[in-house]
């Protein structure tokens, strides 16, 4: 689910009731054979809660160029590009198809190495509407060669993809949404067409479409006019260029670059063994402790007691005064 900073009610309401009924599938299906997997590795009965309550430092992969203001532990550091760097040069065969773009430039177009293949139908539909383009195409896919394909295309089972993002005839980036991908596309200041399909592919393109750098398409209903018009979106509009090229500058203004604040992370771990100082109480609190609920539960005592010597109390008054009443009657 897209989980934006602003969110209307109906928004929220989603939000709410798919996380609700992730945390119900996940103690369903998952939670059993994920708890049996971390007591085999580790030789001992033990659950992935508990694993993971016992970790002493969080490397996050993404950063705050990416993520939206929201209170974290101590023990949580931002890494978010750390495998991004400078583009290399491109082999001499792809180096030449990406000059022969001219002032139109290039699209780099990869949805990730999980989806290689599509549908006959689908592959066409995509292979249409990059043939309408001026720009060149570098389009990462294994499958079978769209009979739509236009000369201005290329097909190749892998691509260098940082260095094409890196590379300055390069205008859009046609993306699943993955993490790796859209942290290359922000540390070169590439403004993306995002193709969620997913796991955390729709939540990473919502965050950039909220920041402004991206266009979301859906893959179920993906027609050939859709993506044409995004990507003319993204390249002739040049806020979507502006603001990659912010998102950019907020990256790269670091005192420290994300891989080595996450090797001396590592060794401080190491050198310190452990980071205790950094762990919060709440991991060693029981649940009821940590939700309060012994807590709520005494103050309801409280208050349930003084409610009752309360009452009591105006009852015995009552029947006082009603006795007295009774008295002067007689």
């Amino acid at each position: 689910m897209n989980e934006v900073s602003n969110m209307s009610f109906v928004e929220r309401l989603q939000n709410f009731l798919f996380y609700f009924y992730m945390d119900l599938f996940f103690l369903k299906f998952w939670r059993d054979e994920w708890d049996g997997y971390y007591s085999n590795v580790l030789g001992r009965p033990t659950t992935l809660c508990e694993t993971m309550g016992k970790a002493e430092i969080w490397l996050i992969r993404t950063y705050w160029d990416f993520e939206f203001p929201r209170p974290f532990l101590p023990n949580f550091e931002f890494v978010g590009g750390l495998h991004c760097k400078p583009a290399k040069p491109l082999p001499k065969e792809m180096e030449e198809f990406v000059q022969s773009s001219g002032e139109h430039g290039i699209v780099v177009f990869s949805l990730g190495s999980m989806v290689y293949k599509l549908t006959d139908e689908k592959s066409n539909v995509i292979a249409r509407a990059l043939s309408q383009l001026p720009q060149k195409v570098l389009w990462r896919y294994k499958g079978k060669k769209p009979e739509t394909l236009g000369s201005n295309t290329r097909i190749y089972d892998w691509i260098p993809q940082n260095d094409l993002l890196g590379h300055p005839l390069t205008k859009a980036f046609i993306t699943h949404g993955g993490t790796n991908g859209i942290y290359e596309a922000i540390y070169h200041g590439i403004p993306m067409v995002g193709i969620p399909i997913f796991a955390d592919q729709h939540d990473n393109i919502a965050h950039l479409r909220a920041k402004g750098a991206a266009v979301e398409l859906d893959f179920s209903t993906l027609k050939t006019q859709d993506l044409v018009d995004a990507l003319n979106t993204v390249i002739n509009n040049s806020t979507y260029k502006e603001n990659a090229l912010r998102l950019s500058k907020i990256h790269h203004d670091q005192p420290v670059k994300p891989l080595d604040r996450a090797v001396f992370w590592i060794e401080f771990v190491m050198r310190h063994k452990g980071a205790k100082h950094l762990r919060p109480a709440a991991h060693h609190l029981t649940w009821y402790q940590y939700h309060c609920l012994d807590v709520l539960a005494f103050l309801f005592m409280c208050t349930a007691i003084a409610v009752f010597i309360l009452a009591k109390c105006c009852l015995f008054c009552c029947k006082r005064c009603g006795r007295i009443a009774k008295r002067k009657k007689e």
